[in-house]
């Protein structure tokens, strides 16, 4: 365990050692759901700052990433969260609105990075500052696990409040992703106003009932 904590850690102090000054982490969440956002955090850690038990937000807890989540807001030299509706999703298509949103996230930093590590094999499209592709970035740099944590609370809050008002689908157990029951529900229930439309299944429910029409 411990050394995996290094490890997160030490992959900033690298480049730190480097000669950069200010490194913001950007990851999202939310890319794979057929209803609700995606969204994007972007994350500047101090340079000694270690926070224990920080990793790639998909291993941890639901309540370990919401005692991570205020941790990180507290200790971050700067961080920002942007959302996209899935409105714009299905305008846009989900690549490019993830691209507006961890760019959205970058822009918001109260402190202009000197490098955007950004989670995956892409970097985003005409962004103001250097970055880096990290696959499986959010196992690798602090800056990135701390994004991936707080974009996917971020997220988890929004999906909560959403299960109040379509309460049918359990969005509060899924926040949105295909699951069994959502999809059941999808079928009995139809689509609501955050559903994926350009997103299977839900595509062939929203033709049918056009095509019922």
């Amino acid at each position: 365990m411990r050394k995996t904590k290094i490890s997160l850690f030490s992959f900033d102090e690298n480049l730190y050692a480097k000669g950069i000054d200010s490194i913001a982490g950007v990851d999202e969440a939310g890319r794979g759901p057929l209803a609700g956002p995606v969204a994007a955090a972007a994350v500047i850690l101090p340079k000694d700052l270690v926070i224990p038990d920080l990793k790639d937000s998909k291993q941890l807890s639901e309540k370990k990433r919401k005692i991570l989540f205020e941790v990180i807001k507290k200790r971050a030299l700067a961080y920002a969260v942007k959302i996209i509706d899935s409105e714009t999703i299905d305008k846009i298509n989900i690549l490019q609105a993830t691209f507006r949103a961890m760019s959205g996230a970058v822009v918001k930093l109260k402190i202009r990075p000197n490098l955007c590590l950004i989670d995956g094999n892409r970097n985003i499209p005409e962004l103001f500052c250097n970055q880096k592709a990290v696959v499986g970035g959010d196992a690798k740099s602090a800056c990135i696990a701390a994004a991936s944590v707080l974009a996917k609370v971020s997220r988890d809050k929004i999906m909560l409040k959403y299960a109040q008002l379509y309460s049918v689908y359990g969005f509060e157990k899924h926040k949105g992703y295909g699951t069994k029951k959502h999809i059941e529900a999808l079928k009995k229930y139809g689509v609501c106003p955050i559903h994926r439309r350009t997103f299977y299944p839900v595509s062939d429910i929203v033709s049918q009932t056009k095509t019922d029409i």
